[in-house]
């Protein structure tokens, strides 16, 4: 279970991590409305946080795989013990 536990804690930071660009998405734009930035700049920095988020989700699916395949192999495990 050590490895499993620690792609959860890997998966459980990355929630986190993207909780935390997603505020900052939304401080830019309280930013934008209140004129303190530009509406470009905006854009720029909102698709690069973005792009971050995206990166951040796909690394959490390869980790959920990894989760079952470990899951998966601890099962065989189990059936080839018992016979």
């Amino acid at each position: 279970m050590g490895l499993i536990g620690r792609l959860e804690r890997n998966i459980a930071k990355l929630e986190k991590k993207i909780e935390k660009e997603q505020m900052k998405i939304e401080n830019l734009h309280e930013k934008c409305e209140r004129k303190k930035i530009t509406k470009a700049e905006f854009n720029i920095k909102e698709k690069h946080i973005e792009e971050k988020i995206h990166a951040m989700k796909s690394e959490m699916g390869s980790l959920h795989g990894e989760i079952v395949k470990a899951k998966r192999h601890l099962e065989e495990k189990t059936k080839e013990k018992k016979k």
